[in-house]
């Protein structure tokens, strides 16, 4: 067993069942398993999902110290606390409804510039009235900020519908589908909120949630922005028992339709011939054969490694996509306390700290000059956010600060080995986490000479375990050329060869939950977004499980049937 809870294999592979492996995913993230688990459920296919890291998950996963668990990635969701959201309904329906949420309560953000904090309460009204009563003067800009936000998420639906199209279909009826989206996609977070306000610090506040798409206001994209905001709006929520119980509660449907998931299993290449793809070809040399290939990789990955390079020459196929660098990558301190959150006083708001009001100036100054003022840090309560936290680590609490650092800073060690990367690095992080914990001890002076433990990860931790090639840890940035590339999209020009997870969608865990479902769609060709909703709220047996025991019956009945 694991600490996901489940029997999933370390390499080798197991053997298939008759007929082979129907699909085969590359990279374990939530897209991937979202698309396995809908294949498996809705398709009754056997899929095998190969992970390069130890563990399942992507950055959905946890990691342990003694007496301690961080998440690496899940700091808070949107839409899953109201079980009638669209969100929470896919996740009932992935997870049989095993996977719990904890509501983060009234307050899920606070901002904080200098001594001013500025609370995000839960709910659109409620929100509206705290912004009105930190900007008397200024509430019909945020009344127009909340319509300007409502009236592009109207036209996401239609932007996303397109990109799970056949490509002839899609590139016919894209102009009408993805129109509307794009005029908003095309502009600036700056330039949006220039026509809404000219208040700096009204404009400081109403990004501060920036970093959850990894851009500041004058290179990210408005659309990114309202997906993300709006996501958030009624309130966060937290995975009860930890971000880790997200895969382990999607891991039994694969595994029921004759699936598997492998760790430590890293794919070195997609296996292509007669431009198909057939199969891949782990780093062991050792090949699996399927005729559906997934990618959770990413693009970078993907075309720029996985791919071969003749072949991706051929199609045309590349690792960037101009104007869309590689996104932001980060630090992250990893805190640990022998005392529990509540005596500590740690709150489940997470806290957005700022040295002022330009959020751009702020990233530029710094990304010249490490010793430069931190442009943001990010301040998350895990164990106050879980209810099961108690249980599990009695008498301990954690806290995640999080921050950004060029890779390019780093880029002197990468071809060093893990923990083997000599003094100068160590003496490095030694000095970003020390600015990094001063940070945290002023927003939450209670914890001051209760450090237990506290270990930094830096770009080059993400290059390790997720295999990121610039440490960037949400794929492509959301700039306004990433939403205008057609490109990026289930379908590749190697025939059953599909992209999956957050480069085809957005960042954050609905982003790859729904790339998930748009690459089973795709492939499938069926409306899945409707079938999971359906299933999700019709109670009983879902009609996915008894077709599939039906399917995965009828070689026994079958075979009792010619032996009688």
């Amino acid at each position: 067993m694991t600490r996901l809870g489940r029997s999933y294999k370390q390499h080798g592979i197991p053997a298939p069942g008759p007929g082979g492996w129907d699909a085969i995913v590359v990279g374990s993230g939530l897209g991937g398993l979202t698309a396995a688990s809908i294949l498996a459920r809705h398709a009754g296919k056997r899929v095998l999902v190969l992970e390069r890291h130890y563990t399942a998950g992507g950055f959905t996963h946890t990691f342990h110290r003694p007496g301690y668990e961080w998440d690496v990635g899940v700091h808070y969701v949107g839409d899953v606390h109201r079980p009638g959201t669209l969100l929470r309904r896919a996740f009932d329906h992935l997870t049989d409804g095993e996977l719990a949420w904890a509501d983060m309560g009234e307050v899920y953000d606070t901002v904080v510039i200098g001594d001013d904090r500025y609370e995000f309460a839960a709910g659109r009204e409620a929100f509206r009235q705290r912004m009105h009563s930190y900007f008397p003067h200024r509430t019909d800009a945020i009344d127009r900020y909340l319509e300007r936000i409502r009236a592009t998420v109207r036209t996401s639906k239609r932007y996303f519908l397109e990109k799970a199209l056949p490509p002839l279909l899609g590139a016919l009826a894209g102009p009408l589908l993805r129109g509307p989206a794009l005029r908003d996609a095309r502009r600036t977070v700056r330039e949006v909120m220039a026509e809404i306000s000219d208040d700096p610090r009204l404009t400081a506040v109403l990004t501060g949630q920036y970093g959850d798409y990894g851009l500041p206001p004058s290179q990210a994209s408005w659309f990114m922005h309202a997906l993300l905001v709006a996501h958030y709006l009624g309130g966060g929520a937290y995975p009860v028992g930890g971000s880790a119980r997200i895969a382990a509660t999607i891991l039994p449907s694969i595994e029921r339709s004759g699936g598997a998931v492998v760790t430590s299993a890293d794919v070195a290449q997609i296996v292509v011939e007669r431009n198909r793809a057939v199969g891949v070809r782990l780093a062991g040399g050792e090949e699996v054969r399927a005729p559906i290939v997934i990618s959770d990789a990413g693009i970078a990955v993907t075309y720029g490694r996985l791919v071969p390079r003749e072949v991706a020459a051929r199609a045309g196929l590349s690792p960037t996509v101009p104007g869309a660098p590689p996104s932001f990558a980060h630090l992250s301190l990893y805190v640990g306390l022998r005392h529990d959150a509540a005596a500590l006083g740690l709150g489940r708001s997470n806290l957005w700290v700022y040295p002022g009001d330009d959020h751009d100036r702020s990233i530029a100054r710094f990304a010249s000059d490490p010793d430069a003022p931190l442009p943001v840090v990010y301040l998350s309560f895990p164990s106050a956010k879980d209810p099961d936290f108690a249980r599990r680590y009695p008498g301990r609490a954690t806290i995640e600060v999080v921050g950004v650092a060029p890779h390019a800073w780093f880029a002197r060690w990468q071809d060093t080995p893990w923990k083997k990367r000599g003094d100068d690095y160590e003496a490095f992080k030694r000095k970003l986490a020390d600015r990094m914990m001063d940070a945290l001890v002023r927003q939450c002076p209670s914890i001051a000479g209760k450090v237990d433990h506290a270990e930094l990860s830096t770009p080059l931790s993400t290059t390790q375990f997720a295999g990121h090639p610039h440490g960037e840890i949400y794929g492509l940035s959301h700039t306004p050329a990433r939403f205008a590339a057609r490109h990026l999209r289930p379908h590749t020009p190697i025939a059953n060869l599909f992209l999956t997870g957050a480069d085809i969608c957005t960042a954050g865990v609905g982003g790859a939950l729904m790339g998930g479902v748009m690459t089973a769609t795709a492939i499938t060709r069926r409306n899945l977004l409707g079938a999971m909703l359906r299933d999700s709220a019709g109670g009983g047996v879902p009609r996915w499980r008894s077709e599939v025991a039906d399917r995965n019956a009828a070689p026994a009945l079958q075979a009792s049937r010619t032996q009688g």
